[in-house]
């Protein structure tokens, strides 16, 4: 059972030992390549439902941001389209120079699009600030590993880490945690405004921003200056266009209005698509999960409620746990496009096991309403029980609203539940959940990277990004020990313990897995070359 614990020295999160592509879905192809042509072709339209929060890397950890960003800062590693290993992009070389020390060279003559230098102390105040600030809604959880950062002449950066041997600090470097930022345009201590940004021109990837309009319209032209690994990119200039309604982006890329269609369309929409012979339906490993997160202190019995009860809040996730039938969701909204997770990693990635399945419900994946009620009862707790749980339709999909109606549906059966859903718009639910605003709400996680460590450390590592007061001393313990261990099968091991050990505990609630999906024109090219293990959805290969 967990129990909260304190002075827990915090886990590092995620990162990939190499790039493991999920078998489960479709792989990338090679359309189009990587690199960029001679001469840029015309520009693109792409389309999406996806909510900017915020362009400071320390400010956001959510995917409609993290889009933005992958084209405007640089990294000090990066990956090729089509791969997920971490190479050097606007370095020149990044290795371990003792176990608790990675160097990286830079590339001389750097810059921003401003004008202004790009040099190794840019790199040192990038990750300080993200750690320094350790905003509630931003990726610093990620370095939990990270002790210091040097920076002893302008083209070297020293990291220096707590534990040696960290098997995933290369892929933190390519991770949302790893822009690099302009230090004489971004505050030290407090996250830098939209407007401050753009106004300052602090880009240096392959795209600078001309226009923003935030959740409206970015209009991107090629940076010059970009020095990193993807180099030129295939079309100059890129419009993203932000919709409220997934009807209207669908509608859109279907009669041309726009080139592509990147997030989100209904299961109902993408089978429409696939059956239209002016456009392609594209998809690839994504690895995408979609949880209830219970609030330790908030939820029915939750450690400051009235009536703070530790075992009979167990006894609630339990009987949730119990009540749900994900095939049934997976089948009747989506369609088949997302299929049941009885896991808190993906399936097909190495050390995936379904702990949930054999634990909880009927012991093969189905729901079992007898082991909820009786759960429920054991524990002392009246029926039905009193549940609020936060949805979020624009960011997780116009389907988010169909998948918690039966959701509420299938708990509500027999009088164990008594559901209250609400859902609010994206910008302000990615504040409020991290805020004790929500005893339950939904969430859906985009990994950083495909390792199994990406869907751990996270979630449930001391100072985790979910911030729903769950810590849990041999987890955490757990967590630690598996990112150092260089032996494959050991580390494997341990990352089966740890799935296993949240089980019990029920500190989120897995439902679904999906793969990652764009619609384009019948005359676009390179989408799927982006659709990668990486997780990266870079505008720069796609072109017409």
């Amino acid at each position: 059972m967990a129990k909260m614990k304190k002075g827990l020295r915090s886990a590092v999160a995620a990162a990939a030992l190499s790039a493991l592509a999920l078998t489960a879905c479709t792989g990338p192809a090679t359309e189009g390549g990587g690199g960029g042509s001679e001469e840029a072709g015309e520009s693109i339209v792409v389309g999406t439902t996806d909510k900017v929060t915020s362009l400071d890397p320390a400010g956001s950890y959510d995917n409609g941001s993290g889009v933005v960003m992958t084209q405007i800062y640089p990294y000090l590693l990066n990956s090729k389209p089509g791969s997920a290993d971490p190479v050097p992009s606007i370095a020149t070389s990044a290795e371990f120079t003792s176990p608790k020390e990675y160097t990286v060279k830079l590339k001389e003559g750097l810059k921003w699009a401003n004008g202004n230098d790009l040099t190794s102390s840019d790199v040192k105040f990038s990750f300080d600030r993200m750690v320094g600030i350790a905003d509630a809604s931003g990726p610093s959880a990620l370095l939990g590993n990270l002790e210091s950062v040097d920076a002893p002449d302008p083209t070297t950066v020293v990291f220096n880490l707590k534990a040696g041997n960290d098997q995933t600090f290369p892929e933190i470097l390519t991770s949302p945690a790893g822009p690099i930022v302009d230090e004489e345009v971004f505050s030290a201590d407090e996250i830098t405004s939209d407007q401050e940004i753009v106004d300052g021109k602090a880009f240096a990837g392959q795209y600078s921003i001309d226009t923003y309009s935030k959740n409206e319209l970015i209009a991107y032209s090629a940076y010059e200056g970009y020095e990193g690994l993807l180099g030129e990119p295939k079309t100059e200039n890129v419009e993203m266009k932000y919709y409220t309604s997934s009807n209207n982006l669908k509608l859109d890329v279907q009669q041309g209005n726009i080139d592509v269609a990147y997030r989100s369309l209904s299961s109902t929409d993408v089978a429409d698509l696939e059956g239209d012979d002016n456009v392609k339906v594209l998809k690839g490993p994504g690895g995408e999960l979609r949880y209830i997160v219970f609030n330790f202190n908030t939820m029915p019995f939750g450690a400051e409620t009235e009536n703070a009860d530790e075992d009979k809040a167990l006894a609630v996730r339990q009987a949730m746990a119990h009540a749900l039938d994900r095939q049934a969701i997976a089948e009747q909204v989506y369609k088949g496009t997302y299929t049941p997770a009885y896991s808190y990693v993906p399936s097909g990635l190495p050390g995936a096991i379904e702990p949930l399945k054999e634990m909880y419900g009927d012991g093969s994946g189905g729901p079992d309403l007898e082991r909820a009620k009786s759960t429920l009862e054991e524990a002392g707790i009246d029926t039905p029980v009193s549940i609020n749980i936060q949805y979020n339709g624009d960011h997780y999909g116009p389907s988010s609203g169909d998948e918690y109606a039966m959701v509420k549906s299938q708990l509500e059966q027999d009088g164990l539940f008594n559901v209250n859903l609400q859902s609010t718009e994206w910008v302000q639910y990615s504040k409020d959940r991290t805020s004790d605003v929500y005893p339950m709400y939904q969430l859906g996680w985009f990994p950083d990277y495909s390792d199994a460590d990406n869907y751990l450390s996270p979630f449930f590592a001391p100072g985790n990004f979910l911030a729903n007061h769950y810590e849990d001393e041999e987890v955490a313990s757990l967590i630690a020990e598996q990112r150092t261990t260089t032996d494959e099968q050991e580390r494997l091991d341990l990352i089966g313990e740890i799935q296993t050990e949240v089980a019990k505990d029920l500190s989120t609630l897995p439902l679904l897995q999906g793969s990652s999906l764009a619609v384009a024109g019948k005359d676009v090219k390179g989408v799927k070359d982006t659709l990668d293990a990486s997780y990266k959805f870079r505008l720069g290969v796609i072109s017409k």
